[in-house]
């Protein structure tokens, strides 16, 4: 791929805007595609919006799991852009998968940022209406989402949801680790072969957990695509204007009936794997701080000041915008009722079960006699 980009990695990628904020017109690539944006001045501050009110979000979830509040936490930190700009590419009508990071996404589908708080917080199970949302619930079994999300894809050719504009197309969320896993690969197998409406998204933030990117690849992940019969790409996952353009393009011909890619966003994962790791373990800082100067959102306010679009009030008035969204979140989180240990039995079955109704009133009666004095000794 012979591809512009500042810094980029071996074979390039697609680039719309450098680190220091220089706006790239468009980029094309080996097989002719052109990757391009035209947005208002209003949709640029809007996405540095998405990108400030994100991180914060992302910030508040951490900072409540080191309080206590929450028992575990998967920070976005650093991928900001990939998921802003490729969650702002999908279309109304359109189906995410996502696995447990995609907070991001998850934001731009406008659903209420609370909701995998409930999961992270063990309260609930972490469940919202994937259908009135067009966002499936947060995957924790490593690369499972993306046979959920082939299956469906699958079903959405089958039914005739596809051609035309206003087709449907699915996009299935995944990390770099999860490419070795076999679900994976068994996607890539079924989607190439029956044709699938999807577009797998890889967040390539050069770790899965603790494993480099060499010890897990000997090749660039979005080149196993060919093997697989349908075409892959790298974009540069800290440049929100580039991911948007390839996840649009992407889905667009995924709803078009031509089939299934493979988007490899190079990205770096600023924080922990989640917040039960140390990345200190496995990292030097010195590479941290190489990739700090790559930070999509400091390109984003640079680009900004260089057009004069926006200026210092603008970027006040986000931060604080973002600090108030974090707050309620904070509030309404703390707030959160404990469950009872009877709830373990509802929403079990759809129509319930008999079995499971019997369990339940044995819990009952086993919980009543400690309250009585005469349980278990």
């Amino acid at each position: 791929m012979d591809l512009d980009g500042t810094d980029a990695p071996a074979g390039g990628y697609v680039q719309l805007l450098t680190p220091d904020g220089t706006r790239v017109d468009s980029v094309t690539t080996a097989d002719g595609t052109t990757y391009s944006v035209s947005f208002t001045d209003e949709e640029y501050r809007d996405l540095y919006r998405d990108l400030v009110t994100v991180r914060r979000l992302d910030a508040e979830g951490l900072a409540l799991q080191r309080q206590g509040e929450l028992g575990l936490w998967a920070s976005l930190l650093g991928q900001e852009a990939a998921q802003v700009g490729s969650g702002r590419a999908l279309r109304e009508q359109d189906m995410a998968f996502p696995t447990y990071r995609e907070h991001g996404v998850l934001y731009c589908r406008g659903i209420d940022p609370i909701m995998p708080f409930g999961l992270f917080r063990g309260v609930d199970q972490g469940g919202w209406d994937p259908d009135e949302h067009k966002f499936h619930l947060y995957t924790l079994v490593i690369g499972s989402q993306t046979l959920h999300a082939t299956g469906y894809a699958m079903g959405v050719s089958m039914d005739g949801r596809t051609g035309g504009s206003d087709g449907e197309a699915v996009i299935a969320y995944l990390g770099d680790g999860a490419t070795s896993q076999g679900e994976v690969n068994e996607s890539f197998v079924w989607s190439g072969v029956f044709n699938a409406p999807i577009v797998f998204f890889c967040q390539n933030n050069q770790y899965a957990i603790s494993l480099p990117l060499e010890r897990q690849a000997r090749a660039p992940l979005y080149q196993r695509a060919g093997g697989y019969g349908f075409p892959g790409i790298r974009v540069d996952g800290n440049d929100v204007l580039a991911s948007y353009a390839v996840t649009r393009e992407a889905l667009d011909h995924a709803r078009q009936g031509q089939g299934p890619t493979l988007i490899e966003a190079y990205t770096y994962r600023m924080g922990a794997h989640t917040s039960s790791d140390d990345p200190s373990r496995y990292r030097i800082a010195s590479e941290v701080e190489s990739w700090k100067v790559k930070d999509p959102i400091s390109r984003v306010k640079a680009f900004l000041l260089k057009e004069k679009v926006a200026d210092d009030a603008f970027f006040g008035e986000v931060d604080e915008e973002a600090r108030k969204v974090a707050l309620d979140l904070r509030e309404r989180v703390l707030a959160m009722p404990d469950p009872q240990p009877v709830e373990m039995f509802e929403h079990v079955y759809p129509e319930g079960s008999p079995e499971v109704d019997s369990q339940r009133r044995a819990f009952i009666e086993y919980e009543a006699a400690f309250q009585s004095g005469h349980g278990l000794r």
